[in-house]
């Protein structure tokens, strides 16, 4: 596969991982090894032989294990450079993905997001990816077509939600005496009149209608500025965004960790506000599949969200914290100093701006608060504000919508196989009624009461 075409920049192949023979030894029954079981497969090159070997050795029936046996052992998976990848480096660097018989997964880095868009509808037969860590509301966009060439739809499957929280909103330095936090009306009278005197004041997110752009719109719009008509938004990827500010080249962004964090380091500017600290808990990141791979290959989709699933078990344990941000600061992953990722992986938060705040709550998620489960409630708030912003028309079926793109059946089918405890499997696909900062609610039984509680908006109800 072409380096170029899979991340449109560079690619670094990651770190080997522990070969597909390392998959646990626990199927093997008395008298039957499992080394004499995977040399058996092995030597008649292909799944057939590994059913008859299951059969042979279990007359009383095959494992599921064996029953399930992935119908390839490939899939591309792209990421970007944000730590709500992790749970996919994790996976590759902890040999989780052969763990559960998918050893050929690729986890490709991608330049921007646009470029994971693109690399999704090309497919990873035709040289893309398959699936990627994605921003949560772009498999809605690409399943319609609303972001893609020619608008043809690419239909695509949330699997499971990666994280919770931990997104920034950043500010640069030229507005650090003002007093500008979650609340950002500071900013108001300051932006009115920069553009007043002919100044352009640039507002920067990664992927128009992705999490980014909503997050920093809901934050403006609280404050009374409208995110189309008083600034200009940009897009600019995650890794560029430091150094954009840097030159000057933008007034506020929001991104994911670690680039807030090392703006901060780097003293070009100071974090307005966690993401969390606008919705407590929030959704993110998503990890996304092509519908064909998943209808194509579903016990393969199994066995990779099983791995991911376990990998988010893993960066979930505060003992695992720094090591999580060594193995993703590597060049080949991240290239970020690990001074750059920790401290806000386990709530040490330097706002940049005179605010420091030691083991907040505002740390990622991955696994507590069912982090991973893909509630439907809320890819409905996502559609919902993207109807709010003119991505979608007013008319969009929301549930319609919902209930084609997230899978959270597969997600349960997955948890299940992994014996996840009854706690950490949510019994409904709601969460029910949604509160932010500024006191606004969501319920998603009634998406229209709140499009009609918000003041600023782009479509009429």
């Amino acid at each position: 596969m072409s380096d170029a075409i899979k991340s449109g920049s560079a690619t670094t192949t990651p770190a080997a991982t522990t070969p597909a023979t390392d998959a646990p030894a626990a199927l093997a029954p008395a008298g039957v090894s499992r080394r004499s079981l995977l040399k058996g497969s092995a030597a008649a090159l292909g799944t057939a032989a590994l059913f008859e070997a299951a059969r042979v050795a279990f007359p009383g029936g095959v494992p599921s294990a064996y029953a399930a046996a992935p119908e390839t052992t490939k899939a591309v998976l792209g990421y970007i450079a944000l730590m709500d990848a992790a749970p996919l480096v994790i996976a590759k660097e902890k040999g989780l993905f052969a763990k559960y018989g998918v050893p050929d997964v690729e986890v490709v880095k991608q330049a921007s997001w646009g470029a994971t868009r693109d690399n999704l509808v090309l497919g990873g037969a035709a040289n893309g990816i398959d699936g990627a860590h994605i921003l949560t509301p772009m498999p809605y966009l690409i399943s319609t077509g609303k972001v893609t060439q020619n608008n043809a739809p690419t239909p695509m499957y949330i699997l499971a939600r990666l994280n919770l929280d931990a997104q920034g909103i950043s500010v640069f330095n030229e507005y650090k005496d003002l007093n500008v936090t979650a609340d950002a009306s500071a900013l108001k009278s300051v932006f009115a009149k920069k553009k007043a005197d002919g100044k352009e004041v640039k507002i920067a997110m990664t992927f128009p209608g992705g999490t980014h752009d909503l997050w920093i719109r809901y934050w403006l719009a609280a404050a009374g500025i409208d995110p189309d008509k008083d600034v200009s938004t940009i897009v600019v990827p995650p890794p560029q965004m430091v150094a954009n500010m840097k030159v000057g080249n933008m007034d506020a962004f929001c991104v994911g960790e670690p680039w807030n964090e090392q703006l901060v380091n780097q003293g070009i500017g100071f974090t307005a506000c966690t993401t969390g600290e606008i919705w407590k808990n929030h959704p993110e990141k998503a990890l996304g599949m092509r519908a064909d791979y998943v209808d194509k290959n579903p016990n393969a989709t199994k066995a990779i969200l099983m791995a991911v699933l376990e990998a988010q078990q893993w960066c979930d344990k505060f003992e695992n914290k720094k090591e999580m941000s060594e193995i993703v600061g590597k060049r080949q992953w991240f290239n970020v100093p690990v001074a750059d990722i920790y401290g806000r992986t386990i709530g040490d938060i330097n706002y940049g701006n005179g605010r420091v705040v030691k083991g907040s709550d505002q740390y990622m998620k991955f696994w507590k608060d069912h982090a991973s489960y893909p509630f439907k409630s809320h890819d409905a708030w996502f559609v919902t504000e993207d109807i709010r912003w003119g991505k979608f028309e007013p008319s969009t079926d929301i549930k319609a919508l919902v209930d084609k793109v997230n899978r959270e059946d597969l997600w349960r089918a997955a948890a299940k196989e992994l014996n996840v405890a009854a706690a950490d499997i949510p019994a409904t696909t709601s969460r029910g009624v949604e509160t932010f900062f500024d006191g606004k609610t969501f319920d998603p039984a009634n998406p229209t009461a709140y499009l009609k509680s918000l003041g600023i908006k782009r479509v009429e109800v």
